[in-house]
C-alpha cells in the first residue's frame, strides 16, 4: 500500500451549497449555464465527477476536479452560479 500511495493521483473536491440567491427568479437559467459549463470542463478532462444533490438539504452538488487547488479555485470562481451568489462552494484537498 505504501508503494501504491506514492503513485496516487490527487484530486480536489468541491462541495456546492445553495447560496443566498438560490431562489432568485432567474436562478434556474443560471444553473443551466453552470451545468453546460460543467459538461465543457468534463470534456476538457478537468472535472472528473459531477454529482448533483437534489434532496432537501442546503447542499447542491459535489465535483471532483482533476486540477490543482489554485486552478480549481479559479475555475469555480468563474462559474456563473458562484458569481451570482446562487451557489457557494468549499474546496477540499488531500494534500
Amino acid at each position: 500500500m505504501k508503494q501504491m500511495m506514492t503513485t496516487t493521483k490527487s484530486y480536489i473536491a468541491v462541495i456546492l451549497s445553495k447560496g443566498p440567491n438560490f431562489n432568485r427568479p432567474d436562478a434556474r437559467t443560471i444553473i443551466w449555464e453552470h451545468g453546460r459549463r460543467n459538461f465543457s470542463l468534463r470534456a476538457d478532462g478537468l472535472l472528473s465527477v459531477v454529482f448533483p444533490i437534489r434532496d432537501d438539504s442546503d447542499k447542491a452538488g459535489i465535483g471532483i476536479f482533476n486540477a490543482d487547488l489554485e486552478q480549481t479555485k479559479k475555475i469555480i470562481e468563474e462559474d456563473p452560479a458562484i458569481m451570482e451568489g446562487i451557489l457557494t462552494y468549499e474546496l477540499h484537498s488531500d494534500l
